[in-house]
């Protein structure tokens, strides 16, 4: 079905969790399809047009890559229960950058000499900078003393939440996006998360409710069935352009886009449209025909092509 939620993604991968735990919020079915955690990926690169991070969620001919753009699309789509209430948003881009910057060190640091070659050079080739496992064991302990005070941000947000989630009475985004970093550590060196998450006991059982609401419906798919989707789909064009976006670009322009931190890998083609949410990029694929490539705009740099 052309409609249908379809996640590429790995199930070690942190931002994946993050997309996931929003199907289980939403008690949505979606469709998995198991990708590798490092290049080549030869069924995700045609949908994308060379965009190599993870996770990337499709629907039909519509390509969504980065979770804000994800999980903003997923709110578009399924509105009930409302998942934007706070400053969710602003969450979210603190996860995956400041507290996400903490976390990786803390665990690469630790795991490093264990990692395979492969995985250090392509994390090298996305990130265009050595994946150096001795700088992070050095810098392990003072990334701690942050993880963890960061940690206790959301610990005393649930304190002054006056409900069982961070903006309140209802699970949103907010809490999804500050769950991604606690699942990562714990998931890869448990005895030092339990070390830097004692004594939170409010954060303890805010992310018992988390895993508790589970994934939503999950069922595989195998990646040749996901490019016979999109080939056979029509994007659904559906997203409004702003006419006083910055960059002036009308749509049909030329265009490229790409993650500003890293795998900066530029994507290009057609602009279909542009607002503050997103932009929105048609590429014309030799197998799949025209697919829709949707990007956040926090995050990415547009250019006129």
């Amino acid at each position: 079905m052309s409609d249908e939620y379809i996640l590429h993604h790995y199930d070690t991968s942190p931002f994946s969790e993050k997309v996931r735990v929003v199907f289980g919020l939403k008690d949505l079915a979606w469709r998995s399809v198991q990708i590798p955690n490092i290049m080549p990926k030869p069924d995700l690169v045609p949908l994308t047009g060379g965009y190599r991070r993870t996770p990337v969620m499709q629907i039909g001919a519509d390509i969504f890559c980065d979770t804000q753009v994800i999980l903003a699309e997923i709110e578009r789509r399924a509105p009930a229960p409302s998942m934007t209430d706070g400053l969710d948003w602003p969450v979210n881009f603190w996860a995956d950058r400041l507290f996400f910057q903490a976390t990786v060190p803390i665990i690469f640091g630790e795991l490093g000499d264990k990692v395979p070659e492969a995985f250090i050079k392509d994390r090298e080739a996305l990130s265009g900078r050595p994946f150096d496992t001795a700088a992070m064991k050095s810098v392990s302990g003072p990334m701690r003393s942050q993880w963890r005070a960061q940690a206790a941000w959301i610990e005393n947000a649930l304190a002054s939440s006056e409900g069982a989630w961070l903006c309140g009475a209802t699970p949103g985004f907010a809490d999804a996006a500050a769950y991604m970093n606690i699942w990562f550590l714990e998931g890869a060196v448990p005895t030092i998360a339990a070390s830097l998450l004692q004594g939170f006991g409010r954060l303890s059982q805010w992310k018992g409710r988390l895993r508790g609401l589970g994934h939503g419906e999950r069922t595989e798919m195998e990646s040749g069935e996901a490019l016979k989707i999109a080939k056979a789909a029509i994007p659904a064009g559906s997203t409004p352009h702003d006419p006083s976006d910055p960059l002036g670009l009308a749509p049909g322009a030329a265009v490229w886009a790409m993650a500003d931190d890293y795998g900066r890998d530029r994507i290009a083609g057609v602009l279909v449209a542009a607002n503050p949410e997103r932009v929105v990029i048609a590429r014309e694929d030799p197998d799949l025909g025209r697919v829709d490539v949707h990007f956040p705009r926090t995050g990415y740099l547009v250019g006129a092509a």
